[in-house]
């Protein structure tokens, strides 16, 4: 298999990854634990359901691992392409798994004081939340900064539909203008959340491009020697011949 085939077959793993460790963390076990608007109901839940808390701390984490990698395997994939691009998803990506890291630390954290209190335990787990829930929020500033590159990559590339390209560059500033509209017009959410609607299936054809297709075929005469095919015995035998 061609090693850039399979550097994009790679990078489509990790961001699969992480789409599913962020939906299962994030969107799932998250809502399970915090309540809103009652912090002994959140206490409560930790201790509780202490093995659903483990779970979401090894979740977030995961999503950490898989940002960061994807993110790095995203610039082996375009640096032929266009280096400058390819650097800012890596840089973007890791910035955006910097922050998750936080938040993973501050979820551990609030299942320690719940599970051994200290002072008002049930406010302080509750700001934890509160503060691991913002720094998605703000974090979704570097998760759109990184699609915008991504996209500019398959527009310069041309290794993979222009239509995905816009569709990232577009989700990309969408997710920029979500996460200003969230802190700034409160009541608008909805609007919020239809602007990361392009985001959200520009990220998953791009997931299932490099899963099934990888980059189109005439990507590999575009590519340096160390993204070629890797040689066999049988052609170094042909070129001898």
């Amino acid at each position: 298999m061609p090693t850039l085939i399979r550097t994009a077959r790679t990078t489509g793993i990790l961001y699969l990854g992480l789409a599913i460790a962020g939906a299962l963390g994030f969107l799932l076990i998250r809502p399970r634990l915090f309540a809103a608007d009652d912090p002994s109901a959140t206490l409560a839940n930790l201790v509780q359901h202490q093995s659903l808390a483990r779970a979401g701390v090894a979740f977030e984490l995961l999503i950490v691992v898989t940002q960061a990698l994807a993110a790095v395997w995203f610039h082996r994939l375009f640096r032929a392409a266009d280096a400058r691009a390819a650097s800012a998803i890596a840089a973007f990506g890791l910035i955006n798994a910097v922050v998750i890291l936080v938040s993973a630390a501050l979820l551990a954290t609030a299942l320690d004081i719940a599970l051994d209190p200290v002072g008002d335990a049930a406010a302080t787990v509750q700001v934890l939340y509160l503060a691991s829930g913002n720094l998605w929020g703000v974090g979704g500033l570097f998760f759109g900064l990184w699609l915008i590159p991504m996209g500019t990559c398959v527009l310069r590339s041309n290794w993979m539909p222009r239509p995905l390209g816009y569709l990232l560059v577009g989700g990309g500033i969408g997710y920029l203008l979500s996460a200003f509209i969230g802190y700034l017009a409160p009541g608008a959410q909805a609007v919020a959340d239809a602007l990361v609607l392009p985001a959200t299936v520009g990220e998953f054809w791009m997931i299932g491009y490099l899963l099934t297709r990888g980059v189109r075929g005439h990507a590999l005469d575009q590519t340096p020697p160390d993204q070629q095919p890797e040689a066999t015995p049988q052609t170094i035998g042909s070129a001898a011949d």
